[in-house]
């Protein structure tokens, strides 16, 4: 992955807008973001889980497609979150929050598998402890891109028409 100066965006000399100095328009870190935002999002709200993902709602994906939105162009499951400070993740709070949510759902998924149906899940014993994890990266990355934590969740069509590549 090359990581463009603070300067200069990868769009042919012009610059890009910037969120506290990360570029707007830059890829892969603003995708990459909104993917991660998601599926925290999802991950750390249990009235949804109830909900959406119990109800079998359309739209949103499951617990695994969550999951592997968190980690899959990240590779958050193979290295720290803090390899993406000053590109996806503002600073060490926040890398540090993604990390543990990401640690204790992974473990879940991998103790119930990611073709578990949502209740096993959900009555895992250690899904609180993840719900709460997720919940406090959430926060922290919504808050720091200026959202409100507590809307509800986007449909994942909102979610990649946010994402197209403009």
């Amino acid at each position: 992955m090359t990581v463009q100066s603070s300067e200069k965006s990868s769009r042919r000399g012009r610059r890009s807008t910037r969120m506290d100095g990360m570029p707007l328009n830059d890829m892969p870190w603003w995708r990459w973001r909104s993917n991660v935002r998601s599926a925290l999002h999802m991950l750390s709200d249990p009235s949804f889980q109830q909900d959406v993902w119990l109800a079998g709602v359309d739209g949103y994906g499951d617990v695994t497609d969550a999951v592997y939105r968190l980690v899959e162009d990240t590779w958050l499951d193979n290295w720290s979150a803090e390899k993406y400070i000053g590109t996806i993740f503002r600073d060490e709070r926040e890398a540090t929050l993604v990390d543990s949510a990401v640690l204790k759902v992974l473990r879940i998924m991998h103790q119930v598998g990611p073709d578990a149906p949502v209740s096993v899940y959900l009555q895992h014993e250690a899904w609180p402890d993840a719900v709460r994890a997720a919940r406090e990266a959430h926060v922290q990355l919504a808050t720091g891109d200026g959202e409100e934590p507590d809307t509800a969740p986007r449909t994942l069509e909102v979610l990649r028409i946010m994402t197209r590549a403009a």
